[in-house]
């Protein structure tokens, strides 16, 4: 049996906060180079060192550049990275005040996580998903504590992104929400709330149902891909346009965003387009393969 350790709850006075990300790819290095900047403590769990490693690199490389930039002391980004250890061990998560998965979106991993989750941490402990799109209370589902299971949806870039989607699932408690909130707002971020989480929550639902429909616009002729985002831009005033969006999130991570909300809410207007299918069949995701609506590089 794992012990579980006596701790200092967040709201209460002490001088290190211990925080561990289950995840080291983009979101989870990004959440916890934010948290780490912050003043946390950060536990940066992995299955392989290799992937720790590409993770603490991509932070490192963050920190420079936000030093050359002068937005960042040079003092202080060391001792941000000097917060931040890594493992591939989940038991040494055990004694963190809060816990932020960042991995695959996949139900059944996330399953996997918290099960695990459930045996180590402390009673007192706070698990948080990053998840996009699946309920929350399907994934506190499979825990003995739904009602310390919280929805953290942070935004890529995390460190550039100021939102913080915090989403309560059909137990989840105030004082959850709560601590979540201090969480988020600790790192430097605002908050939404989301008091039903219905899959997508607010802002992948939104994002979506944009992107799906300007990919089916793109598809049938109606108009280039530029003149769509531009439609965006300039006529909604979006900073960027739902294609161009696409293609730094990731196609195929928002045709398997949409595919969670469609299976889920049996609507129409989040049934992902044959192209976008075609797309990730071919490799075409966006920026991180260059190419995707766009080319990239």
């Amino acid at each position: 049996m794992v012990k579980r350790y006596a701790g200092t709850r967040l709201g209460e006075s002490h001088v290190a906060r211990k925080l561990a990300v289950i995840g080291a790819g983009l979101m989870g290095s990004g959440i916890a180079q934010v948290s780490a900047q912050a003043g946390w403590d950060v536990v940066l769990r992995d299955v392989t060192d290799e992937a720790l490693a590409r993770g603490t690199g991509g932070i490192k490389a963050s920190y420079d550049k936000f030093v050359s930039k002068g937005k960042l002391a040079a003092e202080d980004a060391e001792a941000a990275l000097s917060r931040i250890t890594t493992t591939t061990d989940l038991d040494a998560v055990a004694d963190a005040d809060l816990v932020v998965e960042a991995v695959f979106e996949k139900l059944e991993v996330k399953h996997e996580i918290f099960r695990a989750l459930d045996k180590i941490v402390r009673d007192d402990a706070v698990l948080a998903s990053n998840t996009s799109a699946i309920p929350i209370t399907k994934i506190a589902a499979v825990t003995e504590r739904p009602e310390r299971v919280v929805g953290t949806h942070f935004f890529s870039p995390v460190p550039m992104m100021q939102l913080c989607e915090l989403v309560r699932g059909y137990k989840t408690s105030d004082e959850t929400l709560a601590t979540a909130r201090e969480f988020a707002e600790s790192v430097g971020k605002t908050c939404i709330v989301v008091n039903r989480d219905v899959a997508g929550f607010v802002t992948t639902r939104l994002i979506s149902a944009l992107v799906v429909e300007a990919a089916k616009l793109y598809e049938s002729g109606v108009a280039t891909a530029e003149d769509i985002d531009t439609a965006c831009k300039l006529g909604f005033g979006h900073a960027m346009g739902p294609l161009a969006t696409a293609d730094l999130t990731g196609v195929d991570i928002l045709l398997h965003a949409t595919g969670n909300i469609y299976t889920e809410s049996q609507d129409e207007k989040f049934a992902p387009p044959e192209l976008m299918r075609r797309m990730v069949d071919a490799g075409d995701i966006g920026r991180k393969s260059g190419q995707g609506f766009y080319k990239h590089g």
